[in-house]
């Protein structure tokens, strides 16, 4: 990270003599402590949270010892919290914020409120609140850094069409924003998932030459690339990007794991299997428990796809994982991923019950994604038993619809290609042919065993 933050950030109001001092973030918005130390800990907490770059816990802390009763130090680490999976954790510390909430300057009691909803998995209610709040507060970064993804609170919503609603509330926020990088970033990843590659290419561009230590920027860039079919300059890019980038770093193991995906694609078997060990497998991921098991279980699954050996030891440790981790449905993009570990495991009986816990949860309007998970399931299951007809069956209703779990194109791919394969090995040729002529232009390549039979 650059230095150069606090003459940045500094923002003393002119007060008369007696009056207390008033101090903003980077962001140019006001501060509720009276101490420059809490606030310079608070500012170098938001700029490592919202690059990834790790610290920024600690950072909060000091914000918190400096002054107890600043309540953005506390919200703050309450975000980096839940984001690792500490969830008691990350409830208390946003509780601490609350209790301190009485009294604070509207934006920051807004700020407040809206992650008390985002907590409570209010969602429908989180996402109002999130536009009333920008509206007033464009510039309120930590607040943005919740939806301004495919896997934030509207990614995660369940809705169609939720990633051009990103994109349209990414550029109606960036009169607020000019070329800022991080902004600039999640505005060009959001572009880019609504297929706007010829927008998105030049803020990427911008974002990643403004400030290279930026993981959102390294990961926008590999996601155009992926969606531009430059799998080429996506390998170059992150091999290098990753090569000074902290192992402890939060997108360490997701932005392996896009690069992963870019050796598969071209064909390299052993660097790929390299990656995954040294930065995808559970005990070397550096994210959260919904990015191990996902990133994890999605690299065995297009590895196998691409028509390579089933590692069964690998596939039992995420099966356990998951099992501790992630013991109730919540989540769709992890409870795919979820749900593929017990088809390759063949517990039938869990995988029957994790999808009766879906289904009563969509009955009582508390799973975003409603029915799609519970079909979605069952042609996965069909597929690793070899019923491929099955499969096709309970896949195809479904295509066009994957952006309703939440994630990227780039992770939605395992739900089309594990299609493609069925109709491949159920010998539905002219199936696979539609299938692949219905895909997004210059998109990557298809690494999926047998698919140039349908070209």
């Amino acid at each position: 990270m650059k230095d150069g933050w606090r003459q940045r950030t500094r923002s003393l109001l002119n007060k008369p003599t007696g009056v207390i001092h008033m101090y903003a973030d980077r962001y140019g918005l006001a501060l509720s402590t009276t101490s420059a130390d809490a606030r310079d800990a608070y500012v170098q907490g938001c700029d490592l949270a919202l690059t990834f770059y790790p610290g920024a816990l600690e950072a909060y802390e000091r914000a918190i010892a400096a002054d107890p009763g600043f309540a953005l130090a506390h919200s703050g680490k309450a975000q980096v919290l839940i984001r690792e999976g500490n969830v008691p954790a990350a409830r208390a510390a946003l509780a601490a914020a609350s209790n301190l909430a009485a009294g604070l300057p509207p934006r920051e009691s807004s700020h407040i409120a809206f992650l008390e909803l985002v907590f409570a998995g209010r969602t429908d209610a989180a996402i109002a609140a999130l536009y009333t709040h920008l509206a007033a507060w464009p510039r309120d970064a930590l607040v943005l850094s919740t939806a301004a993804n495919p896997n934030g609170l509207i990614g995660a919503s369940g809705r169609l069409g939720q990633k051009h609603d990103i994109a349209a509330l990414m550029d109606s926020l960036a009169p607020h924003w000019g070329d800022d990088f991080w902004f600039l970033s999640h505005h060009a990843m959001a572009l880019s998932e609504d297929g706007q590659l010829a927008a998105a290419r030049p803020k990427i561009e911008r974002s990643v030459a403004a400030n290279p230590n930026n993981a959102h920027g390294a990961h926008g860039f590999a996601h155009v690339c992926y969606e531009s079919g430059e799998p080429d300059t996506a390998r170059a890019y992150l091999s290098s990007w990753l090569a000074t980038y902290p192992r402890d770093g939060f997108f360490h193991g997701h932005l392996s794991w896009h690069l992963s995906l870019f050796e598969l694609q071209a064909g390299h078997w052993d660097e790929a299997v390299r990656l995954y060990r040294d930065a995808i497998a559970l005990d070397r991921h550096s994210g959260g428990p919904q990015q191990r098991v996902s990133d994890g279980a999605a690299f065995l699954w297009r590895s196998e796809l691409a028509g390579h050996p089933r590692d069964a030891a690998a596939w039992r440790a995420i099966y356990e994982y998951g099992k501790s981790a992630l013991p109730q449905p919540g989540n769709g993009l992890a409870d795919l991923h979820v749900i593929l570990a017990q088809a390759v495991m063949g517990d039938d009986a869990g995988l029957d019950a994790r999808v009766r816990q879906m289904e009563a949860l969509a009955r009582e309007g508390r799973y975003p994604s409603g029915s799609y998970l519970p079909s979605l399931s069952r042609g996965f299951a069909a597929f690793e038993r070899g019923d491929f007809s099955a499969a096709i069956d309970a896949l195809a209703p479904l295509a066009g619809e994957n952006e309703r779990i939440g994630g990227s194109r780039a992770q939605h791919d395992l739900i089309d290609f594990t299609l493609m394969k069925a109709c491949l090995e159920a010998g539905r040729l002219e199936e696979a042919q539609r299938l692949l002529g219905t895909r997004r232009p210059g998109a990557s390549g298809v690494p999926v065993i047998g698919i140039a039979a349908a070209h």
